[in-house]
């Protein structure tokens, strides 16, 4: 591995991010985990095409499969209108196989019977019903909420992964019309998590949830990675972005964290359950609206599966993952991580767990180490 390669394949990251973040565009680093946070003068798409499909012909298969990514989207970026398959394979390096309508079925009976243990009817109003038989949190009391359960949990999950890194967080709140309702990104052991109160609804339940899933696992994942990199130099792209194909692992675990570490908190696990089977249905509404099957057909899908999503929530899910470069790809992460590592905590074998857990606060892993290490 040459780490001048990796070096200049980061510098072209970084240029062109400055040049998206200069349009108005979403950008492309995540989180860098670089030691030395250089910059570097903006550079169009195309030149950062050229650029990477240059580097790339001198790559190792790690580094030309990361610089594959940044290619498919830049790519898409530029007009390429590539299949869903080859293109989310290219970008997040999973197959897009979908579930088994029996699977989904499956898994949505699980989250009506975690919705009925709390005493919530499964119809038009469980998500509403859900979170008022929770303490709604006020604007203010939001943050120190989130900090409150991360100091909680940080034990365990430190635990379960070995990590000792520190990391400082910055808690935001915004107002903008975006799909999201939190994100986080940062460089170092710096984070910053923006709550974007147009879209969230926060409750208590819900702040044990995003610490586990932004502080405790994206914060305090990316802080790792960062740590390992100022202490060795590692072999991999240390610029994460949200389109390659470490986005699996990190939405993956971050959804997935409770089941491995408040296994007994009903009302956290609960919320899992619904969202899992939640995220396999928008992974059913990805595929179809890409393989050409109606609008009409996707919203009878849509209401069947969830009777509480209104007719905006659908369309603004048809749109992202049918039209926008960066969502097509980026959002099939979450119902594939998801149940990826739900399962995985299901098996309930402690030795398999703590191998995936540790190596996953360690190195961002492809799809494809992450299933080498189920043996």
């Amino acid at each position: 591995m040459s780490t001048n390669l990796r070096d200049e394949i980061e510098r072209v990251l970084v240029a062109w991010d400055a040049h998206e973040i200069s349009v108005g565009a979403p950008p492309v680093v995540d989180f860098d985990c670089r030691p030395s946070l250089d910059g570097a003068e903006a550079i169009g798409r195309v030149e950062a095409y050229q650029e990477l499909a240059r580097l790339r012909q001198g790559a190792d298969d790690l580094l030309a499969s990361r610089v594959d990514c940044h290619l498919a989207y830049l790519g898409a970026l530029l007009g390429e209108r590539l299949p869903l398959r080859e293109y989310v394979r290219r970008t997040q390096g999973c197959d897009v196989m979908g579930w088994s309508e029996e699977y989904v079925t499956w898994r949505g009976d699980q989250a009506r019977a975690a919705m009925a243990d709390l005493g919530i009817a499964w119809g038009s109003t469980t998500r509403g019903d859900l979170l008022d038989s929770e303490h709604n949190l006020t604007v203010d009391e939001i943050p120190a909420a989130l900090r409150t359960a991360a100091d909680e949990f940080e034990p365990l999950v430190r635990k379960a992964t070995g990590t000792t890194a520190d990391y400082n967080l910055t808690i935001e709140t915004d107002d903008v019309d975006a799909y999201w309702s939190y994100w986080l990104d940062g460089a170092g052991k710096d984070a910053r998590l923006r709550l974007n109160m147009r879209n969230a609804r926060f409750t208590d339940v819900q702040a044990r949830q995003f610490a586990l899933h932004e502080i405790l696992g994206h914060a305090l994942q990316c802080a790792s990675y960062s740590a390992r990199c100022v202490n060795e130099d590692v072999p991999w792209v240390r610029v994460l972005s949200v389109h390659a194909d470490h986005q699996v692992l990190l939405e993956g675990l971050a959804q997935a964290w409770p089941l491995f570490v408040a296994p007994e908190d009903k009302a956290l696990v609960a919320h899992v359950k619904l969202d899992h089977y939640l995220q396999l249905v928008r992974g059913e509404l990805h595929i179809a609206i890409n393989d050409g099957v109606s609008v009409t057909d996707c919203l009878a899908l849509a209401r069947a599966r969830v009777p509480f999503w209104g007719d905006e929530v659908i369309g603004r899910l048809l749109a992202d993952r049918g039209v926008d470069p960066l969502l097509r790809s980026y959002q099939w992460a979450y119902p594939a991580g998801v149940d990826w590592f739900v399962t995985l905590a299901e098996t309930n074998d402690t030795e398999v767990i703590t191998d995936v857990l540790t190596a996953a606060y360690r190195s961002p892993l492809t799809p494809g180490e992450l299933s080498a290490r189920l043996g």
